[in-house]
């Protein structure tokens, strides 16, 4: 028996490094599924339900939400083309990072989250760092799905009621969708989700065609429409406008809790590359389809592009996708905690008073700061872009390249592509640095710009202040 098996038998919830072949390319675990973190068995509940397609459909819910509602307004600080080839290079570095990870963590098969990633290359203090960062993350995630939530019941009802009760009414839903216990049960949640986030996206893209001009432009006289091919933007808004665009599809982390749960873990890639290729494709094409016709007069969220009317249906079909994305995003940080509450526990699997108050114990909480987040903080939207500056930077790009440099070390003194993909991933890691600086300090810019100019509402207040910018 070696020292490996003897530790796991001690710790069944222990990670251990995979085995190599020498070369640094990793050996498919096929055996390394008894150390997955749920397991099947007599009496127990199988939580492993989960498809690639449904796999793949949640992951789309993960991505295609908000970001696709900021991506027009970042185009037209950058222009046309370099916003073209910012969402074509971010997606491919998206789609790159989840793959490591996923690939990483099918090595690692004890590895339930991004933390527990973080365990095996940086030990126990790195793990509750990248933890706190994935909660932290994903809780304010929750929290813009229930503000913008908030801002569609605010659409629909003419500002019928105060914001902090539509507020409230949102997080209520979120809490009773994000407390179902498995994906499995949750994915037919996604695909309603996704398709009325999708359909109310494009009756926007068709609806900007079709109006004499932009929703957010001048309605009498004469205006400039303002579209570029090329723009020369100040640093803040060109790093700001760069941040948004990789946030958008920069939730990654958000997928490996899914791993867990699929019937069968080496489909993951597959899952990923369906639904990155169909967020990278939609991105593309809406945005720039809306930039056209909108120029400098973009709205964002972009829903709010094509006057009142479109904007009640685009809200009001979109509402759904909006409590869905929030579900997730609560789901995967709640389902984290559960796990590193219960992973030695009986209690894990088990239908028992302790599985179900904990478990709720961690939707429930988890629901009630994100709605002290959305109530409390009138400057949202540029919380937010920090929290993606701050996070999501080191979560989906700079972890990820630590990893495949963690578990291809001898690329360093291989041959020469080997040394080049080694150095590249070095370079992956830097640049996600640099975002996580350069975006901060943008949106701390913004922030400044915002205050001296009286844009910020009050905390608490029944204002609508989801759109400031």
């Amino acid at each position: 028996m070696t020292l490996n098996e003897k530790k796991t038998n001690q710790d069944p919830g222990a990670i251990e490094r995979a085995p190599s072949n020498g070369s640094g390319e990793l050996i498919s675990l096929e055996k390394g599924v008894q150390h997955e973190v749920f397991k099947k068995g007599d009496g127990t509940v199988d939580f492993r339900t989960v498809g690639w397609i449904h796999a793949s459909v949640i992951f789309l819910k993960v991505i295609f939400a908000t970001g696709v509602m900021g991506i027009p307004s970042a185009m037209s600080s950058l222009g046309a083309v370099p916003g073209a080839l910012n969402v074509l290079g971010w997606q491919f570095l998206n789609t790159y990072c989840a793959i490591i990870q996923g690939n990483f963590r099918n090595s690692h098969a004890g590895c339930h989250s991004i933390a527990d990633m973080a365990n095996v290359v940086g030990g126990v203090w790195f793990k509750e760092l990248v933890g706190a960062v994935f909660l932290i993350t994903y809780t304010i995630g929750a929290a813009s799905g229930i503000l913008g939530a908030s801002t569609a019941l605010n659409a629909l009802s003419n500002h019928a009621i105060c914001t902090n009760w539509f507020l409230l009414i949102a997080t209520l839903a979120i809490f009773c969708l994000a407390s179902v216990r498995k994906f499995e049960k949750i994915a037919w949640l996604t695909w309603v989700g996704f398709i009325s986030v999708y359909i109310a996206v494009f009756i926007v893209v068709v609806g900007v065609t079709a109006i004499d001009r932009p929703a957010a432009a001048p309605q009498v006289g004469d205006f400039e429409l303002v579209y570029c091919a090329f723009v020369h933007p100040k640093f803040v808004d060109g790093i700001t406008a760069v941040a948004t665009i990789f946030c958008s599809g920069a939730r990654t982390s958000a997928f490996f809790p899914v791993i867990s749960e699929m019937k069968r873990p080496k489909d993951f890639n597959k899952s990923v590359y369906l639904c990155m290729g169909v967020v990278t494709t939609s991105y593309l094409t809406f945005s720039l389809v809306v930039y056209r016709y909108c120029g400098q007069w973009v709205a964002s969220p972009s829903l709010s592009s094509a006057g009142p009317t479109i904007k009640k249906v685009a809200y009001g079909i979109g509402l759904a996708g909006l409590l869905v994305t929030s579900c997730l995003y609560v789901h995967v940080a709640a389902k984290y905690l559960f796990v590193r509450f219960l992973r030695r526990s009986e209690h894990l699997q088990k239908n028992s008073i302790v599985h179900w108050a904990v478990w709720l114990g961690c939707t429930g909480g988890l629901c009630a700061i994100a709605f002290i987040l959305a109530a409390g903080i009138a400057i949202f939207n540029y919380l937010i872009a920090l929290v993606g500056s701050l996070c999501f930077a080191p979560l989906a790009l700079g972890l990820p390249g630590y990893l495949w440099v963690y578990d291809h070390g001898s690329y360093r003194t291989g041959k020469p592509w080997q040394v080049l993909m080694y150095w590249g991933n070095w370079l992956m890691i830097i640049l996600a640095g640099f975002l996580m600086v350069g975006g901060t300090y943008g949106v701390v810019q913004k922030l400044i710009d915002a205050y001296s100019v009286g844009l910020i509402g009050g905390a608490f207040s029944c204002a609508d202040n989801s759109n400031s910018t």
